[in-house]
């Protein structure tokens, strides 16, 4: 046989291979829902820790799960990269919400370019400098910006990013103390704020779980509302971001990163991993802080009324805000506030002659290239989690459950779990929606049981809630392959891994004050006020006695 007849024999096999590893792909594996299930993601993990490189990470772990999809069949072994691509990752790219995602970091990123060409990043940095003028003073407001652009974590990642990152390296405080500072503010202020983006989503999903069990002690927003002073780890991580910034204390690698931005010139930066220049403002120009701050204000403007006019409903009387941001498209309303900010930084540059169109075009381009590492991660990220829901990852973690505990012991359990999904899939809203409609007949079932559905005892099943929603966001923080934990390192200009690694043991510091002196206490009735005082106390003592100042 000629070689030409060979290749086109083999061509043939591998198209036929491939044909059929998809459609065995379709059909559910053998290994669905057991051990093996959270193979790719605790392996993808392992390897990002281990190499300190994500995107390998990520592609072996995605790689094994197509594998294990397709019963780790031989032939299936040397086709696992090529399906990855051709099947999840593809996937991931065409899903709306995800493209969403993209283009809106992506205008992010063009909008800060375009504002650093034309000297607006600078303008606000010498306006924020005359007051952040200390380390305690720039971590302070890189925090006040976060709580402040609550509605919605994206948007806060990549504002307060970018724009207190020239503030803190003047100051010198290290990258990794900038990410943690922006990663710990962001998703624990939106998952507890009145009106987020985050609200809607939850509230959608204890509803339609409240409908399902039969519950009708009040609305879903109410049990939400109810769920608040639960939520232990959310507040302790905003609280302790306040501790670190004022006293100035920090331990584990987080010290060793800031003894380093102290002592170098410029602030701790992996120069390898982010060899791009910072992009310059135009010399002889002046620095006007206005053109930064006029489409930042836009884009929150914009956000807020794309979130009205998507989920306002003229056929409904009074609906309350809580039903219009519920009702929302928050992507749509967000890609409009990114488009919105692009356009009016690009119409102050060029009026103002700071910048010609040329020069506006090649600074919005070269801001958006920034954005292009992390958006390779986060494709491969909702690949892998693609990957995770067809292993049935999640509900391997939830028959981990034992029905016959004390309905008392449960949240402390359900937490743990919503944590242990969440830093396996990196998706915090992964957690949510996958948990909240489980776990919510199971607490109420166990309440029946156990005789505890009276109103005085309904305290259990709003622990339980906060504690998926709490432990969510506790995973997320801990997670390298979570969204949001890469988009703040990536907008602090952060390694990404160095930014996991130091923000770990502060997750574990506050996650375990929420744990022993939050959630265990309130299961059996203790008031979560004085559960989250006690906490704060000894939050702050205990930073006393582990910190130690650059």
């Amino acid at each position: 046989m000629s070689h030409k007849h060979l290749l086109i024999t083999f061509l043939l096999f591998l198209s036929g291979v491939a044909f059929g590893a998809e459609e065995e792909a379709k059909t559910v594996s053998q290994y669905a829902g057991t051990w093996l299930s959270i193979v790719p993601p605790l392996l993808a993990i392992a390897i990002a820790l281990l190499f300190r490189n994500v995107l390998p990470a990520l592609f072996i772990g995605l790689a094994v799960g197509v594998w294990i999809i397709a019963d780790l069949g031989l032939q299936a072994f040397f086709l696992a990269p090529v399906q990855a691509f051709e099947t999840y990752v593809v996937n991931a790219l065409a899903d709306k919400d995800h493209a969403s995602v993209i283009l809106f970091s992506l205008m992010i990123g063009g909008m800060v370019g375009i504002t650093s060409r034309n000297g607006g990043m600078v303008g606000i940095v010498n306006i924020i400098i005359k007051w952040a003028n200390t380390t305690k003073r720039a971590s302070l407001a890189t925090i006040g910006m976060g709580m402040s652009i609550f509605f919605d974590d994206y948007a806060n990642t990549l504002v307060v990013g970018n724009t207190m990152r020239p503030v803190t390296d003047k100051m010198k405080v290290s990258r990794e103390k900038l990410a943690y500072l922006v990663d710990s503010t962001a998703a624990p202020i939106a998952c507890i704020a009145l009106i987020t983006t985050w609200v809607g989503f939850e509230v959608g999903l204890i509803d339609d779980a409240l409908k399902g069990v039969g519950y009708e002690g009040m609305s879903a927003y109410a049990v939400f509302l109810q769920t608040i002073p639960f939520s232990f780890y959310p507040i302790l991580a905003l609280l302790l971001t306040i501790y670190i910034a004022s006293t100035g204390l920090d331990f584990g690698p987080m010290y060793h990163a800031e003894v380093r931005a102290r002592n170098a010139s410029v602030s701790s930066l992996d120069k390898e991993s982010h060899a791009e220049e910072e992009i310059q403002p135009v010399e002889d120009k002046p620095h006007r802080a206005i053109n930064a701050v006029l489409p930042i204000v836009f884009l929150i403007g914009s956000v807020m009324v794309g979130l009205y006019v998507t989920g306002h409903d003229p056929s409904v009387e009074n609906q309350s805000i809580k039903d219009i941001v519920g009702n929302s498209n928050s992507y749509q309303a967000l890609l409009w506030g990114s488009m919105a900010a692009v356009i009016v930084a690009a119409f102050l540059s060029i009026s103002q002659g700071i910048l010609t169109l040329q020069q506006t075009v090649n600074a919005w381009y070269k801001g958006l290239k920034s954005m292009m590492l992390a958006m390779t991660i986060l494709l491969l990220a909702w690949s892998l989690s693609a990957v995770t829901e067809t292993l049935q990852t999640s509900a391997f973690l939830t028959s981990l459950i034992e029905d016959s505990l004390a309905v008392q012991w449960l949240p402390v359990i359900i937490f743990l779990l919503s944590a242990l999904t969440a830093f396996a899939t990196g998706s915090s809203w992964g957690a949510m929606g996958i948990l909240i409609p489980l776990v919510i007949p199971i607490v109420w079932s166990l309440m029946a049981t156990q005789g505890f559905t009276d109103p005085e005892h309904h305290y259990l099943l709003y622990v339980t809630i906060a504690s998926i929603l709490a432990g969510a966001v506790w995973g997320d923080h801990c997670s390298p392959i979570s969204d949001t934990t890469i988009l703040s390192s990536m907008a602090s200009g952060c390694d990404h891994i160095e930014h996991v690694r130091t923000q770990i043991p502060y997750a574990f510091f506050a996650g375990g004050f929420a744990i022993i002196l939050g959630i265990i206490p309130a299961s059996f009735g203790f008031s979560p006020w004085l559960s989250l005082g006690v906490s704060a106390v000894g939050m702050f003592f205990g930073l006393k006695l582990m910190g130690k100042k650059a």
